[in-house]
């Protein structure tokens, strides 16, 4: 397992459950690899539980092999049998404590808080080791989405020394923006997957996120 929460940092890719083969889906997220992605999120909500498990445990294969981190969306018991690093909870998944419960102290449990600070500081108290904020932009994947300035991102640093993670619209044009807000890590859906070069699009948005730190910046 990763040292909880440290690997949640760069790209981090979710794929996107859109009905690729189990072998189409393991191509994408090798090539989101190499293309420089840190942390892969498997998100299927069907309910194949044998198809998601396979999947899941070859998934998880790959990011070791890759020394990437991978977490499981949704599913702590899946994220368990496949001996990923973590999961990710929303407001409707469960709790993180009990998520907890289940993976032990050393996995890496991070919550979803939307647009509100008093959910990240309770996910915080809860003991989640990353705080993700979204839809940053206007998202394709999810247009209803309550929409998340900005600004979030240092307000929660005041309370939060874990990784935050920015989420929603984020593409190339925008990403370093998301960087310089303070984001740790930047999560996608169709800005690598729905790429007809996935590898070249996850080594772009790698490329544009270096400009967004002021530790990089030339």
């Amino acid at each position: 397992m990763a040292e909880a929460g440290a690997a949640i940092r760069g790209l981090y890719v979710i794929t996107d459950g859109a009905g690729d083969s189990p072998e189409a889906l393991a191509a994408k997220v090798e090539a989101a690899l190499r293309g420089g992605a840190r942390v892969v999120q498997y998100r299927d909500k069907s309910t194949d539980a044998a198809r998601r498990q396979a999947e899941a445990s070859a998934l998880g294969d790959r990011c070791r092999a890759a020394g990437a981190c991978f977490i499981v969306n949704d599913d702590p018991a899946l994220a368990r049998a496949v001996g990923a690093d973590g999961v990710h909870v929303g407001r409707d998944d469960a709790a993180i404590a009990a998520a907890r419960e289940q993976l032990g102290a050393s996995a890496i449990v991070g919550a979803s808080c939307y647009a509100d600070l008093e959910r990240a500081r309770a996910a915080a108290e809860a003991g989640a080791n990353y705080l993700a904020f979204g839809s940053v932009y206007p998202s394709a994947t999810k247009p209803d989405a309550v929409r998340a300035p900005l600004a979030l991102f240092a307000e929660a640093r005041t309370f939060f020394d874990g990784p935050l993670v920015a989420i929603g619209g984020i593409n190339a044009d925008n990403i370093a923006a998301v960087m310089r807000a303070g984001a740790d890590a930047a999560a996608v859906v169709d800005a690598v997957f729905g790429a007809p070069d996935v590898e070249g699009a996850a080594a772009s948005l790698v490329s544009r996120m270096a400009m967004g730190r002021p530790q990089e910046a030339t």
